[in-house]
Formats: C-alpha cells, structure tokens, sequence
C-alpha cells in the first residue's frame, strides 16, 4: 500500500475516534471461525491466515469492579489482597513473605506508523494510557487473614520498571532501558541507594515491559526484551544486529548485545550478556520448571493475520534456540509480509511446546511449586492471558492453569483450565479488569495483579 493510501487511512480512522463510535464496527474485518480452546494445546487446530491491512479491533471499554469481584474455579475462592493501586503489572515474592508490586506503564510512546497509530488510541481505550507511576510498592500481610493491612513505596524514579528478582544482597530490576539493581535486605520498606546499572536494554518501540529472573545459582540472570514491531515493519536493523546478521561470525559479534525479542543472560559480576535465545516476538512471564530446571516463558505471537493465527504460546527456552519471529511462527510456518525473506532459518524454527490461543495476550507465568490450592493444581503452570485487543470475539481475559505431566513438559492432551475468569463481561464490549502477573505468596494462594482494575486478587483453596 502506498504511503499517501495509508495516511488517509489513519486520518479518516483519527476521524472516525473523534466523532465517536463508527471505529468499533468498521474495523472489525475479520471474525474467528475456531474457538479460542481450538487453538490451544501441545497440537493446537491451525487454519489458514488472513492478512490484514487494518487491525481487527475489539477493545473492551473498562467499567470497573464496582464492589464485584472476578469469579474462581470450583473448589478455589477469591478476594481482595490490596486495592488502590496505580496500574499493578507484575509481582515478585520475598523470602519473609512480603509482595512486591511494580505500578508501571509503557513510556509514551511515540512513532510505528499504521501499527503504532493503533496502538497508542487503543491501549488508550482499553485503559492503559495512563503514565507509568515508574514505582515498586511493598505489600505485607501482618496478620495472615490474606489482606494487605500494610504498604510502603520501596522505589520511585524508576523507567517504566517491570521484572523484578531477588539475588544475593541485591535487589535487580527491569526498567525498560537497563537492568539495574539496588543493596537490599528482607525485611526494608525502603531502598535509598542510588541504583546501580548493570547492562542497558533496548527501549522503546510497541513491547516496552522487561523481565528479570534471577538463575537457581544466583550467578546470572535472564531478561526478557520484546519486539520494537510487530512483523519488522521499521526494519530489520531497529529489532538488533542479531536479525540482520548474514554469517556465523557477525552472529556471534550480536550475541554479545542486547537486541530486541529475545531473552539474554546476564552476568551481573562482569556486566556483560549473551543472547540466550531469539525469535520470540514478545516474551513476558519466565520460570524454571520444578522437574527438570529448565527455562519456561509465555510469547506474545505477531498480529493482523486474522482472528484464528497465530497461536500465542508457552515453551521451552532452550539456550540458542530460534523461536521464528520475524519469519515464521508456530515451528516454521512462513510469515510472507516479511522482507527480505530467510528461508535458510525456516528449518532451524523450534516450534513451542503450548499454545494457549490466538491474541489471548499471556503474561504473567508461575509454576505451581509452592501452591497450595488443592490436588488438582498441583503440578502445571498458571498463566495470566490480558486479553486480546485486535480479535472478534475477544479472548483471554482470564488466569488459566497447564497442567504438566512427570516428565517436565503439559500432558499431552490437555487444554488450558480456566482458574479466574469473569475479568470481562457477556457482551464483549466492557472489562472489569485485566490479569497480567500471577504468584504464589507465602501460604500457597495465588496473586494475580490486575492493572486495569488496580487491584490485586487473591486465589486460595475453599474451606
């Protein structure tokens, strides 16, 4: 499409935002013909894509809880472990059992042309257009009656923080341009010291939130770093030098930088990093699997390739590994919207071990290690999925569980069990609430942060 077809385009949707209302219809080109359990599972059901020169957009207007709360599994309830706060996106536990609350958002965002345009009135809409309150707020439930009845703001100042991990006397977070870390002890309700940069991190761009996880040794740590597009579409050179490499050496020259979707290892002793592994559009949640000590994370796949493809996904992360993105998707499906095209990477794509829908947005991941929710959530994975923003109907909007066999991988048939559900409502059009970070606190309840609702949940088993 030429650039003058495109501007018009986006002055008549601008147009159409102003005067209220036509948007949510006219663009809205393309319906789900699979369920949304369809495409999900270890061999999820694929159709054929549906490329789109205008996103689909279903975005669910936020309305509140208004006294109401989500809705629990059988067997599982649900209540309020904190209220009040300011877009609560990921959580973290402490060893004396203390919650920690990144209160955060994307920088403002600026540029990505078609993409970009829509990203920025929509998340808008949806109700993530407010500032980041760029802070990390301290949660303690004194009494144990599973409530919040004391809050601390342990660090302000920060860049759209988001990861964050305990390792040794050092408490690191992942601000959206560097991992930095910060003299901590168990125990503080505030951090005063300066921070301490570890390495930068590629910023801006569509996927601005960084996670960190500190490796069982304590001696490294992993980050994740979204996509700066959606398919490249500003070109190869903005998502790192690892996409545009063309030989083995040039590789290994980028495997030392920090490039965008991908997850890197870094040492905080020496300040340095190696890509660990790539292709992976929008990798959020992480964990090490309780079996056999791998590396799990959740992927937000590519978009406008219709309300069915692809698949987002759970997997694996194997050091070195190529996930697909830009290219292909789901193991070697090509994605020809891409140029230029590298069929020489189609064969070395890994394809992932879960899909957990189309557009259901995952987040937020936690292994059930130290959960306590009764037998039938003993061994799996919870997973926060946002919820989609460019399907029809909607998906996602809940926290799901997936269940794992012995062997360290989902059983093989299994589909993705609701666990909190009711986050939007019936007709679609409205949201009460949004999941992103899911956890297990000290007693073996699950939290779940819910940054539209600005609340944060708390998931136990029934007496």
């Amino acid at each position: 499409m030429k650039k003058w077809v495109k501007r018009l385009l986006i002055a008549l949707v601008a147009i159409l935002i102003v005067g209220g209302g036509v948007l949510f219809y006219l663009s809205r080109p393309d319906k789900a013909q699979l369920s949304e359990q369809a495409v999900t599972g270890r061999v999820p059901q694929l159709s054929t894509t549906r490329t789109q020169t205008l996103p689909t957009v279903g975005i669910a207007k936020p309305v509140g809880w208004n006294g109401g709360k989500p809705t629990a599994a059988a067997g599982l309830q649900v209540a309020a472990f904190a209220d009040k706060l300011e877009h609560p996106r990921w959580l973290y536990r402490l060893p004396n059992g203390d919650v920690l609350v990144a209160e955060t958002n994307s920088p403002p965002r600026k540029g990505g042309g078609v993409t970009g345009f829509f990203m920025r009135v929509f998340m808008g809409r949806a109700g993530a257009g407010v500032p980041s309150a760029n802070r990390i707020t301290l949660l303690r439930d004194t009494n144990g009656d599973g409530v919040a009845d004391q809050r601390s703001v342990l660090l302000t100042g920060l860049n759209s923080p988001y990861g964050m991990a305990l390792a040794g006397d050092w408490l690191y977070v992942a601000n959206t341009d560097a991992l930095v870390r910060f003299p901590f002890t168990p125990g503080q309700t505030k951090i005063t010291a300066s921070p301490e940069k570890i390495v930068d991190l590629p910023g801006g761009g569509n996927h601005w939130a960084r996670n960190v996880i500190a490796a069982p040794d304590g001696k490294s740590l992993y980050v994740s770093i979204g996509s700066a597009s959606n398919i490249a579409e500003n070109g190869l050179e903005a998502e790192g030098a690892a996409y545009t490499a063309e030989s083995p050496a040039e590789m290994a020259r980028a495997s030392s930088k920090a490039g965008r979707a991908m997850i890197v290892q870094v040492f905080p002793d020496t300040k340095k990093l190696r890509l660990f592994a790539w292709g992976l559009r929008n990798v959020n949640g992480m964990g090490f699997e309780p079996h056999t000590g791998a590396l799990w994370a959740v992927v937000n796949e590519r978009d406008m390739l219709g309300s069915d493809m692809p698949p987002d996904y759970l997997t694996q992360v194997d050091f070195g590994a190529f996930y697909g993105w830009p290219w292909n998707f789901w193991g070697g499906y090509v994605d020809r919207r891409v140029t230029p095209e590298r069929p020489d990477l189609r064969e070395y794509t890994k394809r992932p071990d879960f899909a957990l829908g189309a557009h259901t947005a995952p987040l937020g991941l936690s292994f059930a290690t130290d959960a306590k929710l009764g037998g039938s959530w003993g061994n799996g994975a919870f997973v926060g999925l946002h919820g989609s923003w460019n399907r029809e109907p909607p998906s996602g909007y809940k926290v799901v569980y997936v269940p794992f066999a012995g062997n360290g991988f989902p059983v093989r048939d299994a589909k993705p069990v609701d666990v909190l559900t009711g986050f939007i409502n019936p007709d679609g059009k409205t949201v009460k609430g949004r999941p992103v970070g899911v956890i297990t606190d000290a007693t073996g309840a699950l939290l779940v942060a819910d940054d539209v609702g600005n609340m944060i949940w708390r998931v136990s088993a029934t007496r």
